[in-house]
């Protein structure tokens, strides 16, 4: 598999860590659903960093990271972290649809010059499926989620853990964009 970005796997597990980080230290802000979602989207990145990972692999973490944003969002509807456990589980279904977007393209079997020009659109496995249109609109709402939340809604804490929770959100939003950008 070529990548557009050579370092994106390192670039998204050091943002997923960094979002991890801000999340664990804002601690009584985020409800245990929060933590999950945040430390799993970690792990995982940081595994894809360490594997080059196969289709097998890619299926396994598009399965964890999905039920990570079911659980991401179980219980906190009507708290004031629900919108912040919800984009945390946005940001899971967006990873897990790009992971079995790589199972669906790696299992095409293709070969020659038309599955080198699939590797190298988006991380082998194409621009033009349906998978790949998720991505692209998951991403693109993470980003807009993000821009709306920080600058035109009124900001549900304050201080170090209003610092805290923007950080983890811009760190989320860049390892998503460098997951879209870089595969």
């Amino acid at each position: 598999m070529e990548l557009l970005l050579p370092a994106a796997p390192w670039l998204m597990a050091a943002a997923a860590i960094v979002s991890a980080v801000a999340c664990i230290a804002a601690w009584s802000a985020v409800p245990w659903q929060g933590r999950q979602a945040a430390l799993i989207m970690a792990a995982v990145m940081l595994t894809i960093a360490l594997t080059e990972g196969d289709a097998l692999t890619g299926l396994v973490f598009g399965a964890v990271l999905l039920l990570s944003a079911m659980l991401g969002t179980m219980g906190v509807r009507g708290t004031p972290s629900a919108a912040t456990c919800c984009h945390r589980a946005l940001v899971s279904l967006v990873m897990a649809i790009c992971s079995f977007e790589s199972v669906s393209g790696s299992t095409t079997g293709g070969t020659g010059a038309a599955t080198e020009v699939a590797v190298a659109a988006h991380g082998g496995h194409g621009l033009n499926g349906v998978l790949s249109v998720l991505v692209l609109v998951g991403v693109v709402g993470v980003v807009l989620w993000t821009i709306v939340t920080e600058w035109f809604v009124a900001p549900v804490h304050h201080g170090r853990t209003a610092r805290l929770l923007t950080t983890e959100s811009w760190a989320m939003v860049a390892g998503v964009a460098v997951m879209c950008l870089g595969f």
